[in-house]
């Protein structure tokens, strides 16, 4: 028994998750970005989250109307976090844990065939990918370059790691989907990258 584990990240071009003065998408949301939304939130999985994005995800369900909002209060709901109430978290279907997320997620991908994504969650995701707990990272990149303006780089300061591509998609004509395996890098192999000139 082993549970697939899928980092879902939505970034600009220059890799920032978000950007101070930016609307959400960045203000490039299309038809073809929210229909992937609704199918991908329609499947089977458990949700996890860090608490911050967990708050803002509570909040935008209220605030805003997208038309797979309902799945994501409907799917059960793993948020990670030693200051929200596991009594009262303050949206539907969710378990709070207290406990190191890289251990409670190993264990879980243990006993547990039912997938889990998380999206968002920098600091959390950027941990799970250390541990090499991560069995898909789907990348949204927006057809933006935020530059000074962007905040929450997934993979800057992470660890290196190789992909392997498993599948691309274009949507709206303008927003790429990009599907990897990550492997955590290991020795360079002999014999890749340029070969020095003998002349």
């Amino acid at each position: 028994m082993s549970a697939d584990f899928t980092v879902d990240f939505f970034c600009s071009l220059d890799g920032y998750g978000s950007a101070e003065g930016w609307p959400g998408y960045w203000g490039k949301e299309g038809p073809e970005v929210v229909g992937d939304r609704v199918r991908t939130f329609a499947q089977d999985q458990v949700l996890v989250f860090g608490a911050t994005t967990f708050r803002e995800f509570a909040r935008f369900i209220v605030e805003y109307d997208e038309p797979y909002y309902q799945s994501l209060t409907d799917l059960p709901k793993i948020v990670f976090s030693s200051t929200i109430d596991p009594a009262a978290p303050g949206w539907r279907n969710t378990t709070v844990l207290n406990e190191d997320a890289v251990s409670a997620i190993e264990r879980l991908k243990r006993t547990t065939d039912v997938p889990m994504r998380c999206h968002g969650s920098i600091s959390l995701n950027r941990a799970l990918l250390a541990a090499g707990l991560v069995d898909r990272l789907e990348v949204m990149v927006f057809p933006a370059i935020t530059g000074r303006a962007g905040y929450a780089a997934l993979f800057q300061g992470g660890a290196e790691f190789d992909l392997d591509l498993v599948e691309t998609t274009v949507f709206d004509g303008r927003t790429v989907k990009l599907v990897y395996e990550p492997h955590l890098h290991g020795e360079i192999p002999e014999g890749v990258g340029p070969r020095r000139s003998h002349g």
